[in-house]
This record gives C-alpha cells, sequence and structure tokens, in this order.
C-alpha cells in the first residue's frame, strides 16, 4: 500500500514509522487523559497545594512518554516535537525529576 502524499505539519522524525496498533479512539482518550493531568495539576498550583501540583504534572509528563512511544504523531500533534526516542526520554526524565522534586520537599506544614 503506497504511502499517502506527507503534509507540511507531518512530524519529518516520524515519516518511516509505522502507524499505532492502538484503536484511534483509544489514542485520543489516552490525550485527554494526558491534558485532564495538565488541568488538574494547574488547578492544585492555583489552590496552592504546591506538592501536589508538582507530582500531577511529574505524573502527566511520565504518561506522555508513553503515550509519545505508543501514539501516532497526527493525534499527539504538537506533543511530538522530535523523534518518538528523545521525546519519550525527555518527558519521562522530566517527570521523573518533578516526582522526585515533590517527594523531597519538606511540607511548609505541620
Amino acid at each position: 500500500m503506497p504511502t499517502p502524499p506527507a503534509s507540511p505539519l507531518d512530524n519529518p522524525h516520524d515519516v518511516n514509522l509505522l502507524p499505532s496498533r492502538i484503536p484511534r479512539p483509544l489514542q485520543i482518550a489516552a490525550v485527554v487523559v494526558f491534558v485532564l493531568g495538565v488541568l488538574a495539576s494547574g488547578i492544585f498550583s492555583f489552590t496552592e497545594h504546591w506538592r501536589r501540583a508538582t507530582f500531577t504534572l511529574g505524573v502527566a509528563l511520565l504518561w506522555l512518554s508513553v503515550l509519545r512511544l505508543t501514539c501516532d504523531s497526527k493525534i499527539l500533534g504538537v506533543l511530538a516535537v522530535r523523534s518518538r526516542t528523545f521525546d519519550a526520554l525527555y518527558t519521562a526524565l522530566g517527570g521523573s525529576l518533578m516526582i522526585f522534586l515533590s517527594s523531597s520537599v519538606d511540607s511548609l506544614g505541620s
């Protein structure tokens, strides 16, 4: 089966990758879960629950690294910046550091 012509918005790093085996609606639902995690982190931040916000954002970034490895770039859109490997490692490292930060800082309350 011939490959459809590339759109100028396609990620050039993912041109030769096979499509994901995960059904499209499930991929979209997984991205929605990521967005809800980021929103929850923002709500925690606005309500001054900094450790919860940091932990939630870290978990969301770890989830994004899983999404980057398993979902199509067209589904992820602007969340797919570079190659799958680079994006997954970068978000996994960032998420791990956020989770470590949230667990290592003492709470201000007693």
